[in-house]
């Protein structure tokens, strides 16, 4: 049975997840939001964004833009900082 990384190491992890979703869109979004509100995260915001992180980018996004329900799983205030899109910066 493995270990779980310690906390740092999977908040490393999670940075590059979610930076390289494989769309400039989903990069910004989940990235946007990693950036934004990571610093504040313990263990069960953690938890819940690697949850999100499995999901796929389309579905990621319709939640953000609540366009669709998120699963109740990651219902909560969480998802509600992602659904304010605050943190995309576009620059033009």
């Amino acid at each position: 049975m493995s270990a779980t990384p310690p906390f740092a190491q999977r908040l490393a992890r999670a940075r590059f997840r979610a930076w390289h979703r494989g769309t400039r869109e989903a990069d910004f979004l989940i990235g946007g939001f990693f950036d934004r509100h990571h610093g504040a995260w313990g263990e069960e915001e953690l938890v819940w964004f690697e949850a999100l992180l499995d999901a796929d980018d389309v579905d990621v996004m319709a939640w953000a833009l609540g366009t669709a329900p998120a699963p109740a799983h990651l219902s909560g205030a969480l998802l509600e900082a992602l659904q304010r899109l605050d943190y995309v910066t576009i620059a033009r």
